[in-house]
């Protein structure tokens, strides 16, 4: 059988039961007999156990909450002395080993001092950092964060 042999109809119509014994579903409706699913009006909780304590209820939970976004990558000001006179941004952090990975956000913490002239591109630097960049002679511009390139777009290039 092919797929384009199926019979199948876009709208299904919906099985009447409990419409008589030579309907096919008729007397219980695919119930079976008594009991509480058997019978009409209020339906069960998603959790209900038949009483018991469901599982849900005795599993000790989690407190607080577990951020999904990923946070910044940090890189101290003071290891920036060893740029002087460069242009530092996520690939060259990233190849000398300061950062994990190039495409994620990198934010630069004041500690130490910074007696480097830099260019500084990355994507958030504090207050303090901006302050001493600038004072030193360099300049910082906040730049989006690289994307990564798939295998397609390197292979194209």
């Amino acid at each position: 059988m092919k797929y384009n042999d199926l019979q199948v109809s876009a709208n299904k119509n919906k099985k009447r039961v409990g419409r008589g014994i030579a309907a096919g579903q008729g007397k219980t409706a695919g119930r079976g007999t008594k009991g509480q699913n058997a019978r009409t009006g209020k339906k069960l909780r998603v959790m209900f156990q038949g009483g018991q304590r469901p599982l849900a209820q005795a599993v000790p939970k989690a407190r607080g909450f577990k951020s999904l976004r990923t946070p910044a990558q940090v890189v101290y000001m003071d290891h920036l002395n060893a740029f002087d006179g460069k242009t530092v941004d996520n690939a060259l952090l990233f190849t000398e080993g300061y950062i994990a990975t190039p495409f994620h956000t990198v934010k630069v913490i004041a500690r130490g001092e910074l007696k480097a002239k830099i260019d500084l591109k990355v994507q958030a630097a504090s207050a303090s950092v901006v302050a001493a960049i600038e004072k030193a002679g360099g300049s910082f511009e906040k730049v989006a964060t690289p994307i990564r390139q798939s295998a397609k777009e390197a292979e194209e290039k």
